[in-house]
This record gives structure tokens, C-alpha cells and sequence, in this order.
């Protein structure tokens, strides 16, 4: 379906239709990050009638860490990253859509670099200090010159705007752009952290998601910026799935300008104590683009929650919570709004960590469904119908043989995963 014009936060965007039934409002407004200026242009990769390339600029003294997919066939946009990401400075980023630039073997090589090159001869910095991100259909090659010709341009009209745009020029089957923002403190400071993001299939935590890209312009260190991001993936876009299938190209980026003004200037330490709100806005902004990601999920229609109580761990409550999401006999009944527990059972059971038949307890939403290894006594089969018409959908299901506890956040599975999956490449 032809992209259309449409407005998100205000601002002219493309967005494909439908939209999510699911997805959120977009924020009101999206401040300035000093230091981050973005530009994006239509080259025509894929998709026709909207951007599709990212060119983010830093100032000097911008730091950057990452996380990056656990595929073992990643793409070379991937392994451009993990090669120069290492001294944690920064001064660009080129994102394209369409094409996601994996297993292409020495030509995907040549391509991210001739895109490096470009990039970095646009803003005037070294190669090394751009970073990559590809995404799209895998195996066909990418030719960087239907891009990087609009670089230079592109360097020109970065602003410090475009926040909403820039969200859109790196969708592929999303059906909204992901962005939001946040303001904190340190030291009293304030502080600015953005995000951006994409994704709706393909996603399963294997480090992070699909795309995402986040900026500050909080003083930290590479090392603050890796243990921090680190922290929080865990338990956001590590904690989500669409599919079960971890993407090539799946990249978060964490860029830090260094422009707030805090007393002692760059902050070396990840057990400051003047970073405890900014920990936790961090994590926040993170969930948040994570639950969009899964918000958008191919075909979506159930925003589903996982909750996964009195494990033996907190690792293996995250193994049964992660076989409950990642279920087609659970996600299909959830699109069928049928609140067949026997099938969470089934997902517990073949987690392959332990459980007690006997112990086990069910719920949806506030319905105990299942208690003591059978069907709950007070079960009532009309309300708990009712509560699975509803969008948001929480699951629970209680261990009871230890402390250790998980959230997962996923989506049901309907037909249109398989027409929007089918027809991906034509």
C-alpha cells in the first residue's frame, strides 16, 4: 500500500496506513538535544514518496556506546559498528531503509564503509567516528550511491529538530513513527534524553530490538554510557517479542554530547549517585520504546503483558515468560480473544525450567484462571471472556517454588503477520 502523508507530533510525516490499532499518542513535543543535529532525505531505496535515510551530526566530544544483535550472521553495518565503537566517540550516524545491507558478503563490507566515507566527508570528521545502521530485506546488495550523493545536502540542513521525521525515515512494515522524550536532572542539571526507534517484526531480545537510537546531552563517559545502557536493555528491549526471530541488523546506539553543564564536568563513574534519576529515565524512555515496538507488532491487535512470578530465578522466570510470549497456540488464542489457559500451562511445561503442576497458578488480568493444578473453582467463564475483548491483555503465571520474577511484553498473532511476512519482498 502506497505510503501517505500524515502528522505525528505535529509534524509532517510519512506513515503507512492502516495504523496500528494499538499504537499511542505521539509526544506534544520533542526538545532540542544540544549537540544533535539531524537532516533526512528520500533516496528511493524501497519505498517511494517518503524518506528513507538518517544522517545524525555531533559536536566534538560526543560519546557513544552500544548494543548490538547476538546473530551469528549479522549484518555489515553491525560489524562496522562493533569494529569502531570501541574509543566511544562520535560524530555521525547514517541510518537507510529499504535494504539492510546482510548477508552480502564482501559487497555489504565495501558499502558500509563507501557509506562511512561519505558520511564523513560530508560533516568533515574522521571515518571511524561514524556509525552505521542498516534495515530491510536481507540478501540484496546495496548500492551506497543511491545515497550518499545526498549527504553533503544533508549535512548542510541538519537542524536540531526533526525529531518525528527522522523516526520515519527508518521504518520498514512499522505503521507509525516510535519517538519520545524525556527531561531529568543531574546534580541538579537539567537534562534532555531522546529516543527513536523501529521495529514491529523480526523482533526478538537478542540484545535490544529492531532500531534504536538514543541522545543525551548529559556529560558521560563511554564506559558510563555502555554500563548504563547495558543496565537497562536488560529489562526493556531485551524483555520484548513480536516473532521469536532476532533480527541481522538489531542495533541500539546511546550518544552522549557532553553539553549540560554539570559541576565536575564528565562523569566517569556508574555508581554516581548524581545518576540515580537519570537511571531510571533512562530505563523509562527505553520501555517506552520498546512497548511501541510491540504496540506495532505485524499485525497486532493485543498488547499483551507477561508477568512470571515464584520462579526459581530471575533467569528462568525470563526462559518461562519468553516460551509464554513466544507461543503460537498462546498468541493466537489471545487474537482470538479466548482465554484458553491450557495453553499457558503448555508453555510453562515445555520452558524446560522448574515447575510444579501442583503449585502453579493462572491468572488474565485479575481472573485467577488456574490454581493447584487444576481449573480455579471460582472460575467464571463470561467475565474473563469479556476482560479478553479488551486491548491490553496481562498474563501471570506463578511458579511457586521461588522468588525469582520476569516481564515479558509481546503481541497476539493474526493474519496479518502472514500477509504483511508473505508479501515482504515483492
Amino acid at each position: 500500500m502506497m505510503p501517505q502523508r500524515g502528522v505525528s507530533g505535529g509534524v509532517s510525516v510519512a506513515v503507512s496506513e492502516p495504523r496500528s490499532p494499538l499504537a499511542p499518542e505521539p509526544p506534544e513535543h520533542m526538545p532540542a538535544v544540544p549537540g544533535v543535529r539531524l537532516a533526512t532525505a528520500a533516496a528511493g531505496m524501497k519505498y517511494q514518496d517518503r524518506d528513507d535515510v538518517l544522517l545524525a551530526v555531533f559536536d566534538e566530544g560526543t560519546h557513544v556506546a552500544g548494543v548490538l544483535t547476538g546473530s551469528r550472521t549479522a549484518s555489515a553495518p553491525v560489524e562496522w559498528c562493533r569494529e569502531v565503537l570501541a574509543p566511544g566517540t562520535a560524530r555521525g550516524l547514517v541510518v537507510n531503509a529499504g535494504n539492510a545491507n546482510a548477508f552480502t558478503g564482501m559487497r555489504g563490507r565495501e558499502a558500509a564503509r563507501a557509506t562511512a566515507n561519505a558520511a564523513a566527508a560530508a560533516i568533515g570528521v574522521p571515518t571511524e567516528s561514524v556509525l552505521l545502521a542498516s534495515t530491510g530485506v536481507i540478501g540484496e546488495p546495496l548500492d551506497p550511491g543511491t545515497f550518499t550523493h545526498l549527504l553533503d545536502d544533508m549535512a548542510r540542513a541538519a537542524s536540531a529538530g526533526g525529531w518525528a521525521e527522522a523516526a520515519a525515515a527508518i521504518m520498514t512494515t512499522d505503521t507509525f513513527p516510535k519517538y519520545a522524550a524525556r527531561q531529568t536532572e543531574i546534580g541538579g542539571v537539567p537534562i534532555t534524553l531522546n529516543g527513536i526507534a523501529k521495529g514491529s517484526g523480526m523482533i526478538a531480545p537478542d540484545m535490544a530490538t529492531m532500531l534504536s537510537f538514543l541522545f543525551t546531552d548529559a556529560p558521560l563517559s563511554p564506559a558510563v554510557l555502555s554500563t548504563l545502557l547495558s543496565e537497562a536493555n536488560a529489562t526493556t528491549f531485551n524483555a520484548i517479542t513480536v516473532d521469536g526471530d532476532t533480527s541481522t541488523s538489531d542495533t541500539v546506539l546511546f550518544f552522549a554530547t557532553g553539553k549540560a553543564d554539570v559541576e565536575g564536568g564528565l562523569i566517569e563513574a556508574p555508581g554516581d549517585e548524581r545518576l540515580t534519576a537519570f537511571r531510571e529515565t533512562l530505563h523509562d524512555i527505553m520501555r517506552d520504546l520498546a512497548h511501541q515496538i510491540v504496540r506495532d507488532g505485524e499485525g497486532a491487535t493485543k498488547f499483551v503483558t507477561i508477568d512470571v512470578t515464584g520462579a526459581e530465578s530471575g533467569d528462568a522466570a525470563k526462559v518461562v515468560a519468553m516460551a509464554i510470549a513466544n507461543s503460537p497456540l498462546v498468541k493466537t488464542a489471545i487474537a482470538g480473544e479466548d482465554a484458553n489457559w491450557g495453553r499457558v500451562v503448555m508453555a510453562v511445561g515445555k520452558a524446560g525450567e522448574a515447575a510444579d503442576r501442583d503449585r502453579l497458578a493462572i491468572w488474565f488480568g485479575p481472573h485467577r484462571v488456574a490454581v493447584e493444578g487444576m481449573r480455579d473453582p471460582d472460575y467464571d467463564e463470561d467475565s474473563v471472556s469479556a476482560y479478553m475483548k479488551t486491548p491490553d491483555i496481562a498474563i501471570r503465571a506463578d511458579l511457586g517454588i521461588g522468588d525469582g520474577a520476569f516481564t515479558v511484553w509481546t503481541c497476539d498473532l493474526t493474519y496479518g503477520y502472514i500477509s504483511i511476512n508473505a508479501d515482504y519482498r515483492s
